[in-house]
């Protein structure tokens, strides 16, 4: 199976111009070959849309989401964009549509809101973890934090996942100067490759970006905006500088395609099953995983049920 990255630069609250240069990388890639084409995380909207969210958001029934499967007729497609549900609530999402239909939307599970980030303020968190089938293979999806937190891609292998794919929005200097994104994310990447014999298909974007006080107009109608108070300092405005250096790594840990620093770029990589089956008789190591014993020892943890330690 042919995967494409396809590394980007949205233009924030761009909805239109994202969405064109979307579809139109969508038929380039499936005219290139692709059989699984990956954009970055919040690919359609930019990354920080403050309180302005709700006005980027797309409901799966929207004209632009079936645009975007559509475009898919021929190949698969996972896209970030700003979901919102029937009862409104708010998702930082991936849609993945195969063929021009629309298999579901990856709610991020994971959401941070410390430093400039602040996604648990507007938005809900996901409540699964969905696999797909595609061309043979098994398929998990994650969103930036969510791989951080090692039970979730635990939950993808559990369902026999063979490959990751996984989108973020990873900047310089957003974690602080004593911690390096770049390196953590290779690390990360790497690791789950190896320990659980996955392919991982990691989309990160790139461009300058402001965090600032995006304020909605929603919120502008409904409060008193008058001019600052003598010695109030305005919203504090920082730009912040999405890296790129998207990947695709091999269930050894080894990196078959590696995309630009700070450039768009597009990478592609073969999947193979018999890669696949290789690292796993070479190095099974989860031929003995048991999530039964998993389920137990978490039912003894959280709730005091099942069996007590019986050594002395």
């Amino acid at each position: 199976m042919k995967a494409v990255i396809y590394q980007t630069y949205p233009i924030l609250f761009d909805l239109r111009a994202n969405l064109d240069d979307i579809v139109k990388k969508i038929h380039q890639g499936r005219d290139k070959g692709a059989q699984l084409i990956v954009f970055p995380e919040l690919a359609v909207t930019g990354y920080f849309v403050g309180q302005r969210y709700h006005e980027l958001a797309l409901r799966l029934d929207s004209e632009e989401i079936q645009e975007l499967a559509s475009a898919t007729k021929g190949t698969a497609a996972v896209v970030g964009f700003i979901e919102e549900s029937p009862s409104m609530n708010f998702y930082n999402s991936a849609l993945v549509a195969v063929n021009g239909d629309i298999l579901f939307a990856y709610r991020k599970l994971n959401l941070p809101n410390y430093g400039v980030f602040e996604e648990r303020k507007f938005f809900s968190s996901g409540k699964r973890i969905p696999v797909f089938k595609l061309h043979g293979f098994t398929i998990a999806v994650f969103i930036c934090n969510d791989l951080w937190h090692p039970s979730l891609p635990y939950l993808g292998v559990v369902q026999k996942a063979d490959v990751f794919v996984t989108l973020f929005n990873s900047s310089q200097g957003s974690m602080g100067t004593e911690f390096s994104n770049i390196e953590s994310w290779e690390v990360i990447n790497k690791f789950y490759s190896r320990i659980f014999g996955i392919y991982n298909i990691c989309a990160n974007r790139v461009g300058d970006e402001a965090w600032k006080e995006n304020v909605s107009m929603l919120a502008v109608e409904t409060a008193q905006i008058g001019a600052p108070e003598k010695g109030v300092r305005p919203p504090h405005k920082e730009t912040f500088r999405f890296w790129g250096g998207s990947e695709i790594v091999n269930p050894f840990g080894q990196q078959i395609a590696k995309a630009s620093l700070y450039d768009q770029d597009e990478i592609s990589g073969e999947i193979s099953r018999d890669l696949l089956r290789q690292k796993r008789i070479l190095l099974p190591y989860l031929r003995n995983d048991d999530p039964y014993f998993t389920h137990r020892e978490l039912q003894r943890i959280l709730f005091g049920k099942g069996s007590k330690d019986t050594d002395s």
